[in-house]
């Protein structure tokens, strides 16, 4: 555990998880999460919506939040984009090679369940599936369904998704999967049940906390994190304060420096930022 003593007296960069955390199950900022982020800007700290969503829902998301101004950021994929808000630029950005690309979603074609890649617009996919509809709605980008993703990518894409919402645990299942076929040339974990993450190895919601520090200045120890579940343990750890909202992962919990008394649909964020940045 970290020592969790701050002094306000310094510039920090907060990173937080949007869905089960900044924002509550109706995808919205609460007024007290609304006051306190928009604080923390005004105080000169930087804030970066750190997030398993790909950039372009991640944009549409900070957009709708109108926290798009100075000293706001994106980390998308889990870590494996980083975006300056503000400057309108890209500053880093991780890729998964086309051939393996191919190699897991012929995998997921023979194991029979949902997976996902995505351009700079949308997500595309070579077959149909009911998940399809729910995470359009949720992530407000288009979805193609296509003969074969890798004709379609003019870039390596920075992450893939497989999903089963109806049966979660078979997300779980197509991981042993992977993981005995492809486990060393991707990480493997959940952000949400039934919801399997498939990402370039090293890269992860930690290391994008880490880059985004190199590039800013910010010390490492005046970093904090907050987040829910699995793919956020990383920044939670990385980060000098790593926080857990009460509702969020037993295990991302007893690994976080602080958990919330308040949930994500009851300002914990807000919670958090009072305790150890706001003045």
């Amino acid at each position: 555990m970290h020592n969790t003593r701050t002094s306000n007296h310094k510039q920090y960069l907060f990173f937080t998880d949007l869905d089960g955390t900044l924002l509550n199950d109706q995808k919205k900022l609460t007024p007290e999460n609304r006051q306190a982020v928009e604080e923390l800007l005004r105080e000169g700290h930087l804030l970066c919506l750190s997030t398993g969503r790909s950039m372009g829902s991640a944009k549409i998301m900070a957009g709708n939040l109108n926290l798009t101004g100075p000293g706001c950021y994106i980390s998308a994929c889990n870590g494996g984009q980083v975006y300056d808000l503000s400057a309108g630029k890209m500053l880093f950005s991780a890729g998964l090679p086309a051939g393996l690309v191919r190699i897991c979603f012929d995998l997921a074609h023979s194991f029979g369940i949902n997976i996902q890649t995505y351009t700079e617009t949308d997500f595309i996919v070579e077959i149909d599936h009911p998940d399809l509809d729910i995470y359009k709605s949720i992530q407000g980008i288009p979805c193609r369904i296509v003969d074969d993703v890798t004709k379609h990518l003019r870039v390596d894409p920075p992450k893939m998704l497989a999903t089963d919402l109806a049966c979660p645990e078979r997300a779980q299942e197509f991981r042993a999967i992977l993981q005995a076929k492809v486990g060393d040339r991707v990480d493997l974990f959940l952000s949400q049940p039934g919801y399997l993450e498939i990402v370039p190895p090293g890269i992860n919601k930690g290391t994008a906390l880490k880059k985004l520090c190199s590039l800013t200045g910010i010390l490492p120890e005046n970093t904090i994190a907050a987040g829910d579940a699995e793919n956020d343990l990383s920044m939670i750890e990385a980060a000098r304060i790593g926080v857990c909202m009460i509702n969020g992962d037993p295990i991302v919990k007893t690994r976080a420096d602080y958990v919330t008394v308040r949930d994500n649909n009851n300002s914990g964020v807000a919670e958090a930022l009072r305790r150890f940045v706001l003045k």
